[in-house]
Formats: structure tokens, sequence, C-alpha cells
């Protein structure tokens, strides 16, 4: 039997996973395609019945598989049948059950977001890839940063924020050109997007502990909403972030092409 929670390192066996794969697609016809006659070729079972999840898509049917699986920590092979697939796996058909086997896995931890809106109504969402926080409007927003209870940047003019996982640094976080950063090192990214003023500030590392607080500075004329992964809330007045190391993702990699591998190579990507 393979054990449960998925440790790292993996020892399993292809005979593990025979009747044992649950398949999840993107809303694609290519992914559709493909979940069909992978199902018929190796079944596909519910969910709570499965050693592994294969996701079918691209990097969101992953974080779409992630989310629903919240607190299962069943660990999730993506293979890649939409654009970039960053977090998936080469699509092919054959040995799945054997490269299931040899998989290396790679164990995440989700950002938690907490936010008050204008009515004082609070809400709580994860982040896989990121939290940002969005201007609503033509004005720029003015946020207030607090880190672990001190004032760190009385106030930033700009188009948003974002605080990124080191999984998510290689996403919106480095479109909006902040540091990529290794699964190992400990660190989030906290990346302006758009900065007016400072001018020149390019934002932070802070220590994976660390617990961010965004204050919105006049909510009423240049309202913000807030971003986890795809949970929106808007007309936010405070948001508080921190990594909550009591939810564990599991994400399967074959050998040649783990996740650190990537996000090492994505570094040197021109």
């Amino acid at each position: 039997m393979l054990p449960a929670p998925f440790p790292q390192p993996v020892t399993a066996q292809p005979e593990d996973f025979a009747g044992r794969i649950a398949f999840h697609a993107a809303a694609t016809e290519v992914a559709a395609e493909a979940r069909a006659r992978l199902a018929a070729r190796y079944g596909d079972v519910p969910a709570d019945q499965a050693a592994a999840i294969v996701a079918l898509g691209g990097d969101g049917c992953m974080l779409e598989t992630q989310h629903r699986l919240l607190g299962r920590n069943l660990p999730v092979y993506g293979m890649n049948c939409g654009s970039v697939g960053f977090l998936m796996n080469d699509f092919r058909e054959d040995d799945l059950p054997q490269r299931l086997a040899e998989a290396q896995a790679a164990v995440l931890h989700p950002l938690r977001m907490r936010t008050v809106d204008a009515a004082g109504a609070a809400a709580e969402a994860l982040a896989i890839n990121e939290v940002s926080l969005l201007r609503e409007t033509r004005q720029a927003a003015k946020i207030r940063i607090l880190i672990d209870g001190k004032l760190r940047l009385p106030e930033l003019i700009c188009d948003g924020i974002l605080l990124s996982t080191p999984a998510g640094s290689t996403a919106y976080n480095l479109s909006a050109h902040g540091p990529i950063v290794p699964l190992g090192a400990n660190l989030l990214p906290l990346t302006p997007i758009s900065a007016f003023r400072p001018r020149r500030w390019r934002g932070a590392l802070l220590p994976a502990d660390a617990e961010v607080v965004f204050e919105i500075l006049e909510a009423e004329k240049r309202p913000v909403a807030a971003v986890a992964d795809y949970t929106e809330v808007r007309d936010i007045r405070r948001v508080e972030v921190r990594e909550d190391r009591g939810v564990t993702l599991t994400l399967l990699f074959d050998p040649d092409h783990g996740l650190s591998e990537r996000i090492i190579a994505e570094q040197f990507t021109v």
C-alpha cells in the first residue's frame, strides 16, 4: 500500500497505483479527450479512493485541482494539455503507473489571506501562487505595509502589490519583475505592481514565517480588491497574509524535471 501522507523521498511501486488513479481535466476539448483515453486505459476512481490525482490541463488546472483537494494531502501529478504548463509534466499516455511510482514529490505550503471589507465583513482564502492587491478603478491604490507588526512602508502608491509563494514566484510575481525564489529558500517575495511612489522601491524578500498586513488608504476614493489565486474580495480595508504550514500540498514531478530544477532553470531563461 502507498503510505499516506505521501512522504519525501517516495518509495512506491507501479502496482501501488493500479486501479487507484483519479483524473481531473480542464474544461477544454483536448483535456477531456485525454482524460477519456487515460480513464479507459487505467481506470478512474473517486478522489477519496485514489493513491494519486492526475491533473490534465495547464497550470490553472493544477491550481484548481489543488484547491479542490485542500486538507486531503493527496499527491497530484500534472500532465500538460494546456500552454505553459510550468507545474505540469510532459503529456504521455504510456506507463503512467511507472511514472507515478518514480515521481519526486515537491511539498508546498499555501498562503492564508484574511480580509476585512468596507462593510466590516471578514473572509479567508488560501493561495498556492500568490495573494495580490489590485486597484479597482482608474486611480492608483494607496497601501500601507506592516511586517510582523512593524510599519515598513507608510504609503505605497501603485497599481497593486503581491506576496508570492516560492512556487508562484515564477508566475505573476515574475511578470511584475519580482525575484524568482528557490523552493528551499524559506523566503516570500513581496513585489509592487507599477509602483509610482516610492519610485525606486522594488519590493522585498521576507522570511517565510513573516506576517504581512496591508492597510488600504483613502479606500473610498481608491478602492482595492484582494485576490488569493482566483478568490477575489472587493472593496477591502485590511488584508493579513502569512504562510499556513498547517496545510500541505504535494506535487509530483518526473525525476529529470522536478520543480526545484524548473525554478532554477527559469532564472537562466532569456
